[in-house]
């Protein structure tokens, strides 16, 4: 009764691994991205508001036309 986990197949048990990997890899894909993003907005509000690159494409497609 000391063992409250149940038995696991060697299967199962290499199955549970490679998902508890899975698991890890994607967390730390998801916090590196998040300080990536974090670090772009940063750089974008300390950029000057004249030289704004947001939406550029747009305005030069409508002056052409």
């Amino acid at each position: 009764m000391a063992d409250k986990e149940p038995s696991q197949t060697p299967a199962q048990k290499a199955k549970a691994e490679e998902a508890a990997r899975k698991q890890a890899r994607l967390s730390q894909a998801l916090k590196a991205n998040m300080a990536r993003r974090k670090g772009q907005a940063r750089a974008r509000s300390a950029a000057p508001q004249e030289g704004s690159q947001t939406g550029s494409a747009q305005g030069a497609q409508q002056k052409e036309t």
